[in-house]
Order: C-alpha cells, then sequence, then structure tokens
C-alpha cells in the first residue's frame, strides 16, 4: 500500500515509517525542512516538501496515496488554541481531498487520551470531552470521524500523555527539566491521579495495523482506537522515579503554580481502556511499560547518564 504520513520524522512518526516499511508498505513523508526530507530518504522513505499551513500543498500531496497517516502537531504550548486550530485544519483539507479523489481512501489520525472525561477508565465509545482540559482537540476528532460520511475509510487513535521509549522528548522530559530547574520532583495534590501510557514501537504497530485492517474491513470507518499499554499509572509513582533517578528527595506534593502551563497535565486523571481495541486490530502491545522504562537505559539521556 502506498501510505502518505505527516510527522514522520518525529519521536512517534519514525516508528511507524519504519513499521510500515518493514511490513512492505510504500511511505511518502510530508517534509518541512531539507534536514527532515534527508531523514525520511536515509530511513527508506520518499520526501514531499510542505507543511502543514500549506493547503494546496497538502492537498496534492494525498491523493496519490492509498491511505493517509496523520500524526504531526505543532508542539507549542505557549499557544495551544492556535497549534489545535492549525491541525483541524489540516485535517480537513486531507479529508476533503480525499473524499474528492474516490475510491475509500484511508484516512488515520491522532488525538489524545486527555480528551476523554475525567477520573473513570474512558473507552473507545466515549466522545471527547469539549469542555476538558484538551477539549480544543474534540472538533478535529469529529472531523477525523466524520470523513466516513464522505466515502473515506477514516479511524482515530488517541495516544495517552506518555508516549514513551529512546529518545522520548514529550511530557516525562518536561517533567525531569522541571524538577531540575527546581531541585524537587514534585506531584500534584496527593498524586493519584493516572496517566496511561504506551510504548512508541507498540504505538507504531498500532497504526499499520489500522491502516490494514481499514483496508481488509476488519475496522469499520469512523472507528476510535486508543493506543493505551498502561491503563493509569499513578503520577506519583512517575514523580517518585525521576526524584530516585536525580538524586533528589522523595518525590513531594505541590500546587499548579510549581508546574505553571503543564498543571492540566501533570493533575490530569486519565485511566484509559484499549480492550475493543486489542479486539479490533488484533493489536497487543509487547514492549516494556512506562515504569521500568524510565528506570533503563533508555532514559539515560533524559536524566543526563545518572541512574540509580
Amino acid at each position: 500500500m502506498q501510505v502518505f504520513i505527516t510527522g514522520g520524522t518525529g519521536f512517534i512518526g519514525s516508528a511507524i515509517v519504519r513499521e510500515l516499511l518493514a511490513a512492505g508498505h510504500t511511505v511518502t513523508g510530508l517534509a518541512r525542512t531539507p534536514e527532515s526530507a534527508a531523514k525520511l530518504v536515509a530511513a527508506g522513505a520518499e520526501a514531499r516538501r510542505g507543511e502543514l499551513i500549506d493547503p494546496e500543498g497538502l492537498r496534492a500531496a494525498v491523493v496519490d496515496a492509498d491511505a493517509v497517516i496523520h500524526c504531526a502537531f505543532i508542539h507549542d504550548f505557549a499557544n495551544f488554541a492556535e497549534s489545535v486550530r492549525t491541525d483541524r485544519q489540516a485535517i480537513q483539507v486531507m479529508v476533503d481531498a480525499l473524499a474528492a479523489a474516490g475510491g475509500s481512501k484511508i484516512f488515520v489520525s491522532t488525538s489524545g487520551t486527555a480528551t476523554l472525561p475525567a477520573g473513570r477508565i474512558g473507552t473507545e465509545s466515549d466522545a471527547g470531552d469539549a469542555e476538558g482540559p484538551t477539549g480544543h482537540r474534540v472538533p478535529a476528532e469529529l472531523v477525523t470521524l466524520t470523513a466516513a460520511d464522505q466515502g473515506v475509510r477514516s479511524a482515530l487513535i488517541r495516544l495517552p500523555p506518555s508516549v514513551h521509549g529512546p529518545g522520548d522528548h514529550g511530557f516525562v522530559p518536561i517533567l525531569v527539566d522541571l524538577a531540575r530547574r527546581t531541585g524537587v520532583s514534585a506531584f500534584l495534590g496527593s498524586g493519584d491521579n493516572r496517566w496511561p501510557a504506551v510504548h512508541r514501537d507498540d504505538a507504531a504497530v498500532l497504526y499499520r495495523l489500522t491502516v490494514e485492517r481499514l483496508a481488509d474491513g476488519s475496522v469499520p470507518p469512523g472507528s476510535v482506537l486508543h493506543g493505551v499499554a498502561d491503563t493509569g499509572v499513578p503520577f506519583r509513582e512517575i514523580a517518585g522515579i525521576i526524584a530516585e533517578r536525580m538524586g533528589l528527595g522523595p518525590a513531594e506534593s505541590r500546587g499548579a503554580d510549581h508546574f505553571d502551563w503543564f498543571a492540566m497535565f501533570a493533575g490530569i486523571d486519565n485511566p484509559t481502556s484499549a480492550a475493543v481495541t486489542e479486539q479490533r486490530t488484533g493489536w497487543q502491545p509487547t514492549r516494556t511499560d512506562l515504569l521500568s522504562d524510565l528506570r533503563s537505559p533508555a532514559y539515560d539521556d533524559v536524566f543526563g547518564g545518572s541512574r540509580s
């Protein structure tokens, strides 16, 4: 299958590219810079120069593909609403182009489990909470899901707050940097709130399976899938391992001011199930869990080479 991917040189996207190529698919990736293009070519994919804010370029890029995977996102949390708006507009452009091309094209997009209602185990049948801390992303989710009404075989993959593995530059490194600057590894309140998690290589397998199962009809168009291996890891335990590895005292409770803009993620209680996803796709996560990964050499670079 000819697959076009956005975000193909990112932490998750590069793993998806490797997974697709290993399974025999042909991959073309969107490349914003010459450096990104070179990385795609080095991985064995083709590169197409362009960016999310270029509608005409996106339209031209997706029409030749059998399937499109969208996992790019502008991670500017200081301007989160604008990043979300750009994401939604890019999804709409790609969906409309695939629908116009006909032939039941495949579209797999990405959102986060943090859109789910907090405080209980979220499932694939739960709609995103537009009033929640990341409710800005719900309209983009709806664009993907309603693409099925336009004849596009679409699916939405929600990823957890922690997608972990070597090269992680997401939320855990943010927490490590905060601990380094303040001298304390902290949790918000009691720290009993739960983060789901998945290893990036497991997530990559799910993207590949989703494309293939949409193609063979095992996954119905308009499906929501959850890329979650750890249903819910208490945030206090994550902070504790960070404290251990950095040689700090025990992790401590702090208020929202300690976390600044990150408080909305530090305090989210987001346990999430992937039972339906596993049943529909046959996906079975096999890589290490989050807490074990944080203790492993995979995170030596994040912790500056220190290990407890």
